[in-house]
């Protein structure tokens, strides 16, 4: 299978599905032989997804005392601009590690 077709999809579902092709992709590693990578960037994503959406909420709720909309504001950008910056990574073949969650895994 194309690795880099995966790793691509994997990054850019942030914008489409961003829970559920991670973990179809997970999933799909033990029934079909690949890189330990795609696993282990399946997993990053994921885990990138749920501390990125945990952020947002806890910053939404501190925006109602104003300390929390510059947070919100930050979280959104990164949950954007995060997953461009790791398909141009991808597509240059270099190794990308999300951050917050990258080395956890």
């Amino acid at each position: 299978m194309e690795t880099k077709g995966l790793k691509i999809l994997i990054h850019a579902s942030a914008f489409f599905a961003p829970f559920l092709v991670p973990v179809a992709i997970y999933i799909l590693t033990f029934f079909v032989e690949l890189d330990e990578q795609i696993k282990r960037l399946s997993i990053q994503a994921l885990l990138f997804q749920l501390v990125m959406g945990a952020l947002i909420v806890v910053s939404t709720i501190f925006s109602f005392i104003l300390i929390g909309i510059p947070f919100l504001i930050g979280f959104i950008i990164m949950t954007i601009v995060i997953p461009i910056i790791a398909i141009i990574k991808t597509l240059q073949d270099e190794p990308y590690n999300y951050p917050i969650v990258g080395r956890w895994f």
